[in-house]
């Protein structure tokens, strides 16, 4: 006779089921990880001068590259006016094709090193200003031409000014999602820089965003796993990361932004329960991570939903989300610390739900991650009443509602108290209505979730029929072809039958 497979868990299979079980997850997260590695795209930053915000007068392609070349030969004199050529350099090298004209010049980038090397500080601060300027071109050919440069601006990295030093970063985390110049900078040593930039200056804060910013544009390249994530492992970077998680009031949210991301991209490369996972593991990551999050969800419940909250919410939920697959389930309690972690994710559910649906999927991914491990969170759910405002969501859509009925099953799966619990707090008339959905994946998860609450106590049977549930299975097991069909039946057969209009044994199929 058929039996009624149990929604997807870590906990409560036996032998071969529960082997098959996990390779179909370990499949779905690497699925899961591949698509988000696919959508992740580098991105370049520019720097502007405080002094420079207004906009300028954009000139003609022409005299643009007129003015370089102008400029170029000025500059190969020396004399008190290179700071001010220097200057209008970068202002001209703001034009793509002014960009490309200043490269095909003989030695400009040889002159441009030998400034940013000198001995006068306004001229080195802006030639690395037309560095920074000519980092930012979208054209294949510049950044390979600022190779003979990147030596010195990783050399920089552990001295001058704030303001030089930022623009160094950026130039540099402009420049390396470019194949060869990232082998290069790879070879001459930016992880231990990018180390020890951000343990000598982890106090200024607007440098730590620029070293987030670098580092992720490095942990977005394809071979990323293989050749770059186990020297960041190795260095002292992802506990520097970690610590600067906690959003500074005066500064505001872009360093820890900034760093969740770096966190994402570590985490999403790696593979479940590696030794590397192990390692950011025992960082801590995970509890950082997830006590962020009861913060951020906590402030959103009270209406505090600051500005652009929501670039820090995505990478922490991914990280959380993530990790949990890694955590042994013995120490899961103690990884995450705080079980107002689900009130966290249910309010960020509920405070994204219309505005960025896309947000509020991932926290119920958590929550689904965070309940099929655990009977303490399942349990959480209902001691803080978080079930009727996940209820409410089942009837929309946007691959929210099948998330949320897998964590209902979660909890339904872990206790028969727990079953009767969410009888009684108004699943089954929600059941009702997502048996009638088109989308196949509701109805077979409800049947499924329908399964563990008729199985629990005799009264949850009894309502499920006074609110017209049989003549919903029956026609399920007319209409429907295949797993919907069995479960049904299923369902009619053992459960049921003595309430069915029509339904005899001999009608019921088998398997």
């Amino acid at each position: 006779m058929w039996r009624l497979n149990r929604v997807r868990h870590k906990a409560g299979r036996q032998g071969d089921s529960l082997e098959e079980f996990r390779l179909k997850r370990r499949e779905h997260e690497k699925a899961l990880r591949q698509a988000r590695r696919d959508r992740q795209l580098v991105s370049k930053r520019l720097l502007l001068n405080e002094d420079e915000e207004q906009p300028e007068v954009t000139m003609d392609t022409t005299s643009g590259e007129q003015v370089v070349v102008s400029l170029f030969h000025r500059l190969q004199h020396n004399g008190p006016e290179r700071e001010s050529h220097l200057r209008a350099l970068s202002k001209a090298l703001r034009d793509p094709s002014a960009q490309l004209t200043f490269i095909k010049q003989e030695n400009s980038m040889h002159l441009l090193v030998g400034l940013l090397t000198g001995s006068n500080a306004q001229c080195r601060l802006q030639a690395v200003r037309c560095l920074h300027e000519l980092s930012h071109s979208l054209d294949s050919k510049v950044a390979p031409a600022c190779l003979p440069a990147t030596p010195y601006l990783l050399t920089y990295l552990s001295g001058q000014s704030t303001k030089f030093t930022e623009l160094c970063l950026y130039t540099l985390g402009n420049l390396c999602p470019d194949g060869v110049v990232k082998e290069k900078l790879l070879a001459q040593g930016i992880i231990p820089a990018l180390a020890n930039c951000i343990e000598n200056q982890r106090h200024n804060l607007a440098v730590v965003e620029a070293v987030g910013f670098t580092l992720s544009q490095l942990l977005q390249s394809k071979d990323a796993a293989e050749n770059i994530i186990p020297m960041v492992l190795a260095s002292s970077l992802p506990s520097h990361l970690l610590s600067v998680l906690t959003p500074d009031p005066t500064f505001g949210l872009a360093p820890a932004i900034e760093c969740a991301w770096c966190l994402h991209y570590l985490v999403c490369s790696i593979e479940d329960n590696s030794p590397m996972t192990q390692q950011l593991l025992a960082h801590g990551a995970l509890s950082q991570c997830s006590s962020l999050l009861v913060s951020l969800g906590g402030a959103v419940a009270e209406g505090n939903k600051e500005e652009g909250m929501e670039l820090l919410v995505c990478p922490l939920l991914r990280c959380v989300g993530n990790l949990l697959s890694s955590c042994p389930v013995d120490s899961l309690s103690a990884r995450v610390g705080d079980v107002r972690l689900v009130a966290a994710l249910c309010a960020l559910l509920q405070a994204y739900f219309h505005t960025q649906p896309a947000l509020a999927r991932e926290s119920a991914w958590v929550l689904n991650n965070l309940t099929a491990h655990s009977s303490a969170f399942c349990s959480a759910l209902l001691t803080h009443n978080l079930i009727p405002g996940l209820i409410q969501l089942l009837p929309f859509s946007q691959g929210i509602n099948t998330m949320i009925l897998r964590v209902l099953a979660n909890v339904a799966h872990k206790k028969k108290e727990f079953c009767v619990q969410l009888a009684q707090l108004g699943l089954l008339p929600a059941l009702c209505a997502t048996l009638k959905m088109a989308d196949q994946e509701m109805v077979t998860l409800s049947l499924e979730v329908l399964f563990m609450l008729v199985v629990s106590q005799p009264q949850v049977v009894d309502e499920f029929v006074r609110q017209g549930g049989v003549s919903l299975l029956e026609a399920i097991q007319y209409n429907s072809e295949g797993e919907m069909r069995r479960r049904a039946a299923y369902l009619l057969e053992h459960h049921l039958l003595s309430y069915s209009s029509d339904c005899t044994v001999d009608d019921i199929p088998r398997s």
